[in-house]
């Protein structure tokens, strides 16, 4: 149950209208269709100026970037899990799977522990992640090896995506936004 009051569609403001117009007609709209007030937009539609500035920063992140879907999504869902953000891990862990990233990984992450990663980059976007979340900064050994597989505007890339969904997974959590209808609890009793 969400703290946060139900919305009526047919009451929104012009600036709420407007802002749920922008999300459904961005590239999450193009990509999953008419998503309604779901998830943190649930939330920034009660403060349009936040949801503008937050969602199109949203879509550049998660949409624009050249970082291969596969690499973004191990980054997003390490950031999920370590928030313990329901909604967000679950609609990411299946983003990342359909990217290709390995059911096994994924469980790995939703569970805390140290995920297989064949690929270099997904594992590189995982160490990142975590160094980030857990230390607030990346050791210089981390960086030179980020900076090796990474160019600097991906690497730019990557600490953005961390930051973020860190800060999606907090709405997340604050609000205690539930999941969509149908999905699983990623971390029950949690």
């Amino acid at each position: 149950m969400s703290r946060l009051s139900p919305l009526d569609l047919d009451t929104l403001t012009f600036e709420q209208r407007a802002l749920l117009a922008a999300i459904e007609s961005g590239p999450r709209g193009a990509r999953h269709g008419k998503l309604g007030p779901v998830g943190p937009f649930g939330v920034w539609l009660r403060s349009p100026v936040i949801g503008h500035a937050a969602q199109a920063f949203g879509a550049a992140v998660r949409f624009q970037t050249q970082l291969p879907e596969n690499v973004k999504e191990v980054a997003i869902c390490t950031v999920g899990a370590h928030y313990r953000a329901k909604f967000e891990f679950a609609v990411h862990g299946g983003l990342a799977i359909a990217a290709g990233v390995s059911e096994r990984a994924v469980e790995d992450l939703r569970v805390g522990a140290t995920p297989d990663l064949p690929d270099p980059a997904e594992a590189l976007a995982h160490e990142v992640a975590t160094a980030l979340l857990r230390e607030h900064r990346l050791g210089d050994a981390l960086y030179a090896r980020a900076r090796e597989r990474f160019s600097e505007s991906e690497l730019v890339e990557l600490v953005t995506i961390v930051g973020y969904y860190c800060q999606v997974s907090l709405t997340l959590n604050a609000f205690e936004v539930p999941l969509p209808e149908g999905v699983t609890d990623p971390f029950p009793g949690g």
